[in-house]
């Protein structure tokens, strides 16, 4: 059983060059292995910059060009950040599942797809919080999440860090929930990223 959120297309192969890294469950808890995320994001953020668009004659002035660069290496790093720290955090050890997230490089976009399963009892609170996100204005919903945040003494689930993809990057994002057939069953959820380039 698949559901999906979104804008989340599954015929988009891999094109030219990609990188996948994937997180397996072990003996150490993901959560200890918390502080790789910002390793795994900048590993990520350097095999990027290898295949970049170079300068060539007729694009734009090389200044632009590094302008360019520098922001995708921003978008990125702080992208795959984001969605291994979510990944991690509502990631269900009772499952097993790996972790994977994987960075496509194509010609006028970077897509990044990051799977990993999701505890049962939180499967209906995030699809009613992805309906509401989708069915907003991004900016809106970023300043108002912003606001409650400041006003609030709780720590919560506030999704700045996708708003954030959404209105700083100009990011498209998909879901797919995905229930395995296995016994007990496990439900994967992937989301897919689109940064335009």
């Amino acid at each position: 059983m698949n559901q999906v959120f979104g804008e989340f297309d599954d015929a988009l192969q891999p094109n030219r060059e990609y990188l996948i890294l994937g997180f397996s469950p072990s003996a150490k808890s993901i959560r200890q292995r918390w502080r790789n995320n910002g390793l795994s994001a900048n590993f990520l953020t350097d095999y990027m910059t290898t295949f970049f668009p170079a300068d060539e004659p007729h694009r734009e002035p090389k200044r632009n060009t590094q302008s360019r660069c520098l922001e995708m290496q921003d978008a990125v790093r702080y992208i795959a950040n984001e969605l291994l720290e979510n990944a991690m955090k509502f990631h269900d050890d009772v499952s097993r599942q790996p972790i994977t997230i994987k960075l496509q490089l194509h010609p006028n976009r970077i897509v990044f797809w990051v799977t990993n399963s999701v505890k049962p009892e939180a499967i209906a609170p995030f699809q009613r919080f992805i309906q509401e996100l989708l069915a907003a204005q991004p900016l809106e919903l970023y300043v108002q999440q912003l606001e409650q945040n400041a006003l609030s003494d709780e720590h919560t689930t506030s999704g700045i860090g996708l708003l954030t993809m959404m209105v700083d990057y100009k990011a498209i994002v998909g879901w797919k929930f995905t229930q395995l057939e296995q016994s007990p069953p496990v439900t994967t959820v992937t989301t897919r990223v689109q940064v335009p380039i």
